[in-house]
This record gives C-alpha cells, structure tokens and sequence, in this order.
C-alpha cells in the first residue's frame, strides 16, 4: 500500500517547474488525491497527473481572499469527506533597497506569504483528519538568515516559521502536527530571475554556501513527503533547513537596484530633542 493511499492532500500556488508542482507529483506517486489552489492553472502538471491516474481537482483561488477560500475548502470537504494534508506553498518576492520600499509592495507581498498561509490553515483545520492530519508551510533559509534587498521575503518567511512553532503546540492534543521546510537556492523560475543580477565571484559565493549543490524541486518535494507521512507522527513545529549551513548568506546582487546610493548614506541626521 502506498502512502498516501486513501488522503487528500491541499496544496497552494503549485506551477508546472516550481516546488508546488514538484510537491504535487511527489504526493501523487504514492497515491494521494489532489486539491490545487491558485491564480494560474498549471495546465502541464495537471496533463502529467491526470496521465499518472492521479485524482486532481483544480480551484481558482487567490490566498488572500478568505470567501474564495471557504467556499473552495469546503466545496472539497463534501466532495471528499476528508483533508490530510495541507501545503502552504504560495508565494511571491521582490527584491529592492529597504529605502524604496513601497507600503503597498510590503502589504502585498505579507497578505500573500503569510497572511494567505493563515488563511488557508484557518480554513483547513476544522476539516482537517485529527490523529494522522498536518500542515506543511514552505518557508525559506531567508526566513532563518538575511539577504540584502530581500526584506519583506525575509520577514514573511520568519513570521510563517515562529506561525507553525505556535500552531503546532495548539493542534497537537487533537493529533495533528504543523511543520516547515526553509530551502536554500531552489532551480526554480522564481530564482532563476535573480541570477542574472549576480557576478560570477557572487555567484561563486552562493554556490559555496551549498555544500551539497543547489536543489531541485525534487529535493524539497521529497522532504515534505516525508514530513506528511506516518514515519515523521514524532515530528512538530520546527523548520527544516534545507541544503545550506548556519554561515549561510546570500551575497547582494551587483546591479544597482541593490547598491545603497552615496546620496541617501549621506543625508544628515536630524535630532528630534
């Protein structure tokens, strides 16, 4: 018997080369039915699951909305009778001087990380299986270690990790379990659109903070199958770094959207006494 025969398995923001899909494939080899949420269909995967025999349903879903969440858990909740799993996969980034930052880039990049992963636990955990149930969020080493230029990434994945650690202490009675995985570089086409930025002495420097090489979706998909399993039932509220070591930092990106302007360093201080 596989697995995941026999469970449903929600999960958030999946792309046809992201980690989202990767997690999808990786659940559905070992038998799980599949409920996807997003913005954009990831007609691909979905062609390569249904091939596969998986049992998939697609719901247009944006994170930040909690009617569009209700209406599309619950939906699947009659439709199934039962929830097992949830992965809190959606997310966005940017990166860009703490200075330049705008209110609405910060807000929206939150509501979407983690205020969207509250949401979505929010929604799921009256439904979800007790004894056996647990809830995966995707969070990020820039979550456990700073990066220039990536601060609200930075801070939405740390808010989503100490999230878990106190989720975890209140579902646990009712058998239920909350976890993180914080990957370092993943080839995924969210990172691919930063390498650019970086020189190859740089680009060097990130390398060698992967003494394992950079992942592959693969690499996160198959930890978070295990955590999802009967095999990690002693497993609760921590977060699993994930191909990098504690001296991990990522170096800044040359171009100069990152480069602090001489200008604004040099501005006077203006005493308030």
């Amino acid at each position: 018997m596989k697995r995941f025969e026999d469970s449903a398995a929600i999960i958030t923001g999946p792309s046809d080369q992201g980690i989202g899909g990767a997690i999808a494939e990786r659940l559905a080899d070992e038998g799980a039915d599949l409920i996807l949420f997003g913005l954009d269909k990831p007609t691909r995967l979905i062609k390569r699951l249904v091939r596969r025999g998986t049992s998939v349903c697609w719901h247009r879903v944006d994170v930040t909305n909690s009617q569009m969440i209700q209406e599309a858990v619950t939906c699947c909740y009659e439709e199934l009778g039962h929830i097992e799993i949830l992965v809190n996969n959606a997310g966005v980034e940017f990166s860009k001087k703490f200075e330049e930052i705008e209110d609405d880039e910060w807000d929206k990049l939150i509501s979407v990380n983690l205020t969207g992963a509250m949401k979505m636990t929010r929604a799921v955990l009256p439904f979800l299986t007790e004894q056996g149930g647990v809830i995966i969020n995707i969070a990020s080493v820039l979550g456990m270690a700073g990066c220039p230029g990536f601060h609200a990434y930075s801070a939405s994945k740390a808010g989503l990790i100490g999230m878990t650690q106190s989720l975890a202490l209140e579902i646990a009675p009712y058998g239920q379990r909350a976890v993180c995985v914080s990957p370092a570089i993943v080839q995924t086409p969210m990172a691919h659109k930063h390498s650019a930025d970086l020189s190859s002495e740089a680009w060097q420097k990130l390398e060698d903070a992967h003494p394992l090489g950079i992942g592959r979706p693969q690499d996160v998909a198959d930890v978070v199958a295990f955590l999802a399993s009967h095999e990690a039932r002693w497993m609760t509220g921590m977060s699993i770094p994930l191909g990098w070591i504690p001296s991990f930092g990522l170096p800044a990106p040359t171009n100069s959207s990152m480069i602090h302007s001489s200008e604004l360093r040099k501005k006077p201080v203006i005493s308030t006494k």
